[in-house]
């Protein structure tokens, strides 16, 4: 009996949600080590040996990371939010003078650790520690009523700061921080007028920010010719999808590459390592993994796919609303929306509802960075999904004295 409470506590948090991890972890493998070619052959980056390993590698540590998180207190990253925050933006001005280019990709978001060969997106934690901090700052002495300019310097100044320095080489994740941003105000019950003025000022923001990068050279190197060239691409294929316009089928490469993979999958699929189109598809091991995948494993694997990823959505809600402490569900909800907005950009670029952007497939499109956030937004969930027991144990309920939970964080 004792062995079994202590195989049962590795899993520490909510159970379903561990094993619809483990499981989509675990079948990541097999599209990365088939999609990988692509990197080996077209980009000349390695084997799909050595990328089957690291992609492993981050798999397993991944997973080690989710349960390590559940051994603290998950009020404590909460804390320790504004100061990791701060130091996120202090890493991104770095890379926006010494950001490198990996992987076939064409923007500079990687900053290499001095010393090492090791590199990482900083747009992606901070992107996390942001929203993070959001939510405790919404949270802590919630009774009390905010000054203005508190709210506009503490919340919508790390917000705008944030977006200003990702935005420069990562508009899709920028325009994802403003949209979270706000889903995590409304949720977190600020006052309508806060809303409406974050609403004016990101606007303005972001008209400030085209204007600077297209008609000065105030913003060195950037990309927004190049999101303005996807879209057009995107808005001239849905109008041209009739006419035979070489040019546009030429700049819409990617996608009608995507296209082709998943008609090609068809049904069941071509089965697993036979695709047709991973050579030909750049970035096929990771922005458009999921073209690969349907065309390998079919509409039929996609569909399981895509149901798991679901009853993860489900099982994060459930969580948020069981959850008493009104931090904590406020947390499990805004990591929810992350993950759940990625999925869909990703899915959606993939099929062509939307223009081509630069968000990975959650736990399984290739890549270092992006599977540890997603490890870790899943680790703080599975960690306030172990408290809520605790927290009924100690009688507090939704109604009971939710203020001096919410004084925890």
């Amino acid at each position: 009996m004792e062995d079994q409470e202590n195989k049962v506590e590795l899993l520490k948090g909510d159970k379903v949600l561990w094993m619809v991890i483990i499981l989509i972890s675990f079948f990541s493998v097999f599209p990365v080590y088939s999609a990988s070619s692509n990197l080996e052959y077209i980009v000349q980056n390695g084997t799909t040996t050595t990328h089957l390993i690291k992609h492993m590698f981050f798999v397993f540590l991944g997973l080690g990371i989710m349960r390590g998180i559940g051994t603290f207190k998950y009020e404590y990253i909460g804390k320790l939010s504004s100061i990791l925050l701060g130091f996120m933006v202090i890493l991104l001005i770095v890379t926006m003078f010494t950001g490198q280019k990996i992987d076939g990709a064409s923007a500079s978001r990687w900053l290499k650790i001095p010393g090492t060969p090791i590199s990482f997106q900083p747009s992606s934690f901070a992107y996390l520690l942001l929203i993070i901090y959001l939510c405790r700052y919404l949270t802590k002495k919630i009774t009390r009523e905010r000054l203005p300019i508190e709210n506009v310097l503490y919340i919508f100044g790390p917000v705008l700061i944030v977006f200003g320095l990702v935005a420069k080489d990562n508009g899709s994740t920028a325009l994802m921080i403003l949209m979270v941003s706000l889903a995590v105000m409304i949720i977190g019950q600020l006052s309508s007028k806060y809303i409406f003025g974050f609403l004016g000022i990101s606007g303005i923001a972001v008209g400030i920010f085209l204007f600077l990068a297209l008609k000065t050279d105030l913003i060195g190197s950037n990309r927004v010719h190049t999101w303005m060239s996807r879209i057009e691409t995107f808005t001239n294929a849905k109008k041209n999808a009739n006419v035979e316009d070489e040019t546009v089928k030429a700049k819409n490469y990617q996608v009608n590459q995507a296209k082709a993979a998943i008609v090609h999958g068809g049904l069941t699929g071509m089965g697993p390592g036979k695709s047709a189109l991973k050579q030909m598809l750049p970035q096929s091991a990771s922005d458009f993994i999921f073209a690969i995948i349907v065309e390998e494993y079919g509409l039929i694997g996609a569909g399981i796919l895509i149901t798991l990823y679901m009853i993860m959505i489900i099982r994060i809600v459930m969580i948020a609303s069981k959850m008493p402490a009104f931090f904590g569900s406020l947390l499990v909800l805004s990591l929810g929306i992350m993950i759940f907005i990625q999925l869909a950009v990703n899915i959606a670029v993939a099929v062509n509802l939307i223009p081509v952007t630069g968000q990975p497939l959650p736990l399984i499109s290739y890549g270092g960075t992006s599977m540890l956030v997603t490890y870790l937004q899943l680790g703080i969930i599975l960690n306030v999904s172990s408290r809520i027991l605790t927290f009924e144990e100690e009688g507090m309920g939704k109604k009971q004295n939710i203020a001096e939970i919410n004084d925890i964080a």
